[in-house]
């Protein structure tokens, strides 16, 4: 097993139930595999995995591993901000043929000091022995920095084999290639930084992106990999706008926003992820235009069938407005749907359908002032 080049990230397709789409998952792992991908990584956090069971999340590299058949390495995500869960999953995982690779992200929420995250990784790899695994640095997530110094000592573990580097910090990651061996696999944990990555040393990318051009970002980092840069630069900047456009809102929103434009899935998702506000997914689609993923008209904007109802005294005399569950005012800053002080505002909801939410409205006592939002 080689792990060098681009890897994608997987999402998860979900029916409009929020069951598995079992059929989207097997089609993509599929075309990826068609485009040149170098390897797949099943259940990490463009997965939506914190959301999968755990049976669902064996089912997922099941049947990732199932329909790859060899033909690519993978990868398989296994997480906790428990060591001992982390260490029993990382087992679970090793134990199933195909599974060629743990990748294992930082101890999310505890905020663990340097010691704690390096005792955490060495359980995990110790328990683990044969199988090599990657280490997950992305401190936006998890609030747990990897810092170069603590990578180093890891390094020495021997089968802790790279880091998928995700701190978006070009010189922590300069730092940190330069403190472990040349053997030691870097790869960038945002397609945006493939090319200076590699340029310092990296051995390719984590991919996002690749979900929606597979071709494309495998051809972008073997360029880069091989020295050629002209070509590198060219397909880098044809498709910066949509790489950074995968992140203009929660991973993986966009990206299973774009996969849904092109066709490839349903553009559904499990709470607490909601639909992109409507602003940001009219700038995704015309990036994704420009891109060449697609080309028929935007169609409506797909939406939560849920209503709520924001009463707010301080606004006006017993005033209350109407929003749409994926609202961007309610998303912003007013904390839908825990309310204010309970004397002045407060939400009400959810409704499930517009018609339940007008009539929940117009039913509620002592209102003076009735409207709806743009969202409406």
């Amino acid at each position: 097993m080689q792990l060098r080049g681009c890897g994608t990230a997987l999402v998860t397709p979900f029916h409009q139930d929020g069951s598995i789409d079992d059929t989207a998952l097997r089609n993509l792992v599929a075309w990826q595999i068609e485009s040149g991908i170098d390897f797949l990584l099943a259940c990490g956090s463009t997965g939506e995995t914190p959301t999968l069971t755990h049976d669902e999340w064996l089912r997922v590299i099941d049947t990732t591993i199932e329909v790859a058949a060899g033909r690519v390495p993978i990868v398989a995500g296994a997480t906790s901000n428990s060591t001992h869960d982390a260490v029993e999953k990382a087992q679970e995982v090793a134990a199933r043929p195909g599974v060629d690779a743990i990748l294992t992200a930082s101890p999310y929420y505890n905020k663990p000091t340097q010691e704690g995250q390096y005792r955490h990784f060495k359980a995990i790899a110790e328990a683990v022995p044969d199988k090599p695994i990657i280490l997950y640095n992305v401190p936006g997530r998890t609030a747990a920095n990897i810092e170069p110094a603590t990578l180093a000592r890891l390094a020495e573990i021997s089968n802790i084999v790279g880091v998928k580097e995700a701190s978006g910090n070009m010189t922590q990651i300069a730092e940190a290639i330069n403190a472990v061996p040349e053997s030691f696999l870097v790869f960038s944990g945002d397609d945006a930084l493939t090319l200076p990555v590699i340029a310092l040393g990296g051995v390719g990318i984590i991919s996002v992106a690749s979900n929606e051009i597979p071709n494309e970002m495998a051809n972008l980092t073997r360029a880069a990999l091989n020295n050629d840069w002209p070509t590198a630069r060219s397909i880098h900047r044809k498709y910066l706008a949509l790489m950074q456009a995968n992140f203009i809102e929660s991973n993986p929103l966009p990206v299973k926003a774009v996969l849904s434009m092109m066709g490839k899935i349903e553009e559904n998702y499990r709470l607490p992820l909601l639909p992109m506000r409507r602003d940001t997914r009219s700038r995704l689609h015309k990036i994704a235009t420009e891109a060449g993923l697609i080309s028929r008209p935007e169609q409506p904007t797909p939406h939560t069938a849920e209503f709520y109802i924001y009463e707010n005294w301080a606004a006006g005399p017993h005033k209350i407005v109407l929003h749409r569950g994926t609202c961007g005012q309610c998303n912003q800053g007013k904390g839908r749907p825990a309310g204010h002080d309970a004397n002045h505002s407060r939400w009400h909801g959810p409704y499930p359908n517009l018609s339940a939410g007008r009539q929940a409205a117009h039913a509620m006592p002592g209102i003076l002032i009735r409207s709806e939002c743009k969202c409406v």
